[in-house]
């Protein structure tokens, strides 16, 4: 086969993007590996790709790369892999009764497409009903941080973040909406820098329509100080 024939062909397959299940597609020895250990190999990985790539990793500014780039993998970036960052599940009695929609809006997401490894940076929208038991505000935060720290697509973390206060919360009554920029279309391929990709999920009472316009509304509502 000749290259031409070759490069085409990895570029079809790279953008057949196959959606999974809503979990994160994780082998069964996911976690074997110490965190140093997963660090050093992947150390050598990104040196054979720059080394590949021609550049000069005796220079200065290089050196220290590829030991960089695997830290930022492994305890930044793609740390919401590791089930032990995953926040703690502390809730509260409801006491004061306040029976109508929570709504965090604004919530800062920076994730990574798990098509090409570029950022995904956006905006996640939540909004619960209480059955009696609340959560405190930073805890939907940590939970979007949480989902959004590992290769991604944007319809999987949305889903996965309804579950999670589901669960949580123990109420169906959860919806999350996310709007983001995928660097790999706004920066690559079709190099579009102005769009964006929406994606919902609506559980419980946000599945009538009344109640999913009401947070919709707060959502566009403008709430700058």
């Amino acid at each position: 086969m000749d290259l031409e024939k070759q490069l085409k062909e990895i570029e079809e397959f790279g953008n057949e993007h196959v959606g999974t299940s809503s979990d994160t597609p994780l082998r069964p020895d996911a976690f074997q590996l110490s965190e140093v250990e997963k660090i050093a190999l992947i150390k050598e990985d990104v040196q054979n790709i720059l080394n590949t790539l021609g550049m000069d990793l005796t220079d200065d500014s290089l050196k220290g790369t590829p030991t960089r780039v695997a830290k930022m993998f492994v305890q930044e970036i793609f740390g919401g892999l590791n089930p032990k960052n995953k926040p703690k599940a502390s809730t509260f009695d409801n006491k004061y009764k306040y029976g109508e929609m929570l709504v965090e809006k604004n919530i800062t997401l920076y994730s990574t497409c798990e098509h090409h490894l570029l950022p995904i940076v956006g905006k996640a929208h939540i909004a619960y009903i209480s059955n009696g038991t609340v959560v405190g505000l930073s805890k939907m935060n940590r939970v979007v941080d949480y989902y959004a720290k590992r290769p991604q697509v944007q319809e999987r973390l949305t889903i996965q973040i309804v579950k999670e206060l589901q669960q949580v919360l123990n109420t169906k009554d959860v919806a999350c909406i996310i709007d983001a920029k995928h660097l790999c279309v706004n920066s690559r391929g079709i190099r579009d820098i102005d769009s964006s990709t929406i994606t919902s999920e609506f559980g419980g009472k946000f599945k009538n329509a009344d109640t999913r316009r009401e947070f919709l509304d707060y959502v566009k509502f403008d709430t700058e100080f």
